[in-house]
């Protein structure tokens, strides 16, 4: 058996450490953290994040072989693992302005539609992803707003709702946005109805009611994506934060439903609600569970770049252990102020991009996520284990190889000891103080 420590530090750096493996003499351990891989839970499918119009425009304004190195440390075969992309339907907050497909046109017909903003901004990227990886990667489609005409409030932005009249001219128009990408060579795989429909906001936004969104899906979304020939595309529901997840679900999910909803997708921003996600996984174990957004808002947190790297790590333990299937981040790059975003809502992204200089930064949060998404290869199951102290995070995995992968989160400043037991075997290793670990053990 090979056993081999990864410890990423506070600044940044990994170390690999080999550790010695001995027979277990059951006596009694104090600093267990024990593995039982006859104990699978959810199968765990992709890791990825967002090209946004955002993530385009900078990197439209770098070198190109920077743009490509950059494109290539998350998709290429030496990246941190990413194989999916979310992208948005029309504008986000995270774009250099509002746009529609339909541009300002007002009406009952969509002869308008055009997709040349993102064949320009955002397609480009996506296929320069395919490229370096090797690979044409699943792509995820989310809408944050409907044309404004559609709207109770005639704007792109501020809320409003979807009136019921243009259900059915919506429902066409996103049907027509996945096979105009499609059309492109983008493998169009899931959408989500609707991004944080429960959220008034400057930027794009548009509110749906339980059962707002589930008559929009009955009436009129599933029919015209059946009708079109994309009833093999999933289909996610809610696409908000995590505190009224299992609300959702119990509210949409039914006999009528059942059929169209392949899972749930889910934020961060209203905190952990990790138990959210295990109600869903206990009422509904064959929905997937999908994380399609988070970042640091730095109207919300300050540039402690541990600490939000911890913020990253402490979520994506919690949401593993409570049932998530795929992780997609948010932006993927953005430039040095933490945009573009017309709304102001400048963040934080993994890498960020001087786009004056051409230089490009990995936070600490890269190194972090790719914690995770190095080690855990799609097909991997989530698996038992238990350990000695709520001052350590962990959770396990067993590999469709039969590699087992166990991650450590320490966010003390304080360094622990652990003692890891599998089946007859135990090893010793020390957690450093601030630190994320990730323990590979192999059949050799």
């Amino acid at each position: 058996m090979k056993i081999t420590q990864y410890t990423r530090f506070d600044d940044g750096s990994l170390r690999a450490i080999p550790l010695l493996c001995r027979p277990d003499t059951q006596q009694q351990e104090l600093q267990l953290l024990n593995l039982y891989p006859d104990i699978c839970f959810q199968q765990i499918g992709v890791f990825g994040g967002a090209i946004t119009d955002a993530v385009g425009a900078v990197l439209e304004q770098l070198p190109y072989e920077t743009a490509k190195k950059l494109i290539s440390g998350y998709f290429g075969p030496d990246g941190i693992g990413y194989r999916a992309i979310r992208t948005h339907i029309d504008s986000c907050d995270f774009s250099t302005a509002p746009y529609s497909a339909q541009g300002e046109f007002s009406g009952e017909s969509l002869e308008a539609f055009s997709l040349a903003h993102d064949k320009k901004r955002i397609i480009p990227w996506i296929k320069l992803a395919y490229e370096l990886a090797g690979d044409k990667l699943p792509v995820m489609l989310t809408p944050w707003s409907p044309p404004a005409y559609m709207k109770t409030n005639q704007s792109r932005t501020g809320g409003g709702h979807l009136k019921p009249e243009y259900y059915g001219l919506w429902a066409s128009y996103i049907c027509l946005y996945i096979k105009a990408y499609i059309e492109e060579g983008i493998l169009v795989d899931s959408i989500s109805v609707q991004n944080e429909p429960n959220a008034v906001q400057i930027w794009d936004s548009c509110l749906f009611s339980p059962q707002e969104e589930k008559s929009f899906l009955l009436e009129a979304l599933y029919p015209c994506m059946k009708k079109e020939g994309l009833e093999h595309i999933r289909i996610y529901v809610w696409d908000h934060n995590k505190e009224r997840l299992y609300d959702r679900a119990c509210q949409l999910i039914d006999e009528q439903t059942d059929k169209m909803i392949a899972g749930l997708a889910f934020h961060w921003y209203s905190g952990d609600h990790f138990e959210a996600l295990d109600l869903v996984r206990h009422r509904f174990p064959d929905k997937l569970l999908t994380f399609s957004e988070g970042c640091i808002e730095y109207s919300r947190h300050d540039k402690d770049h541990l600490r939000n790297a911890q913020i990253y790590a402490h979520d994506m333990l919690g949401n593993f252990r409570c049932g998530m299937n795929n992780f997609y981040d948010w932006n993927i790059c953005l430039d040095e102020k933490g945009g573009p975003n017309y709304a102001g809502n400048f963040c934080d992204a993994p890498v960020m991009c001087d786009v004056e200089t051409g230089l490009i930064q990995q936070r600490l949060s890269y190194g972090y996520i790719s914690q995770f998404s190095s080690f855990i290869k799609e097909g991997a199951r989530r698996i038992g284990s238990s350990i000695y102290t709520d001052a350590l995070e962990t959770v396990a995995f067993v590999n469709p190889d039969g590699e087992i992968i166990a991650i450590i989160l320490n966010r003390n400043a304080e360094d622990y000891k652990l003692t890891l037991r599998l089946d007859a075997d135990i090893a010793d290793l020390s957690v450093p103080a601030n630190s994320l670990s990730t323990v590979s053990i192999k059949n050799v």
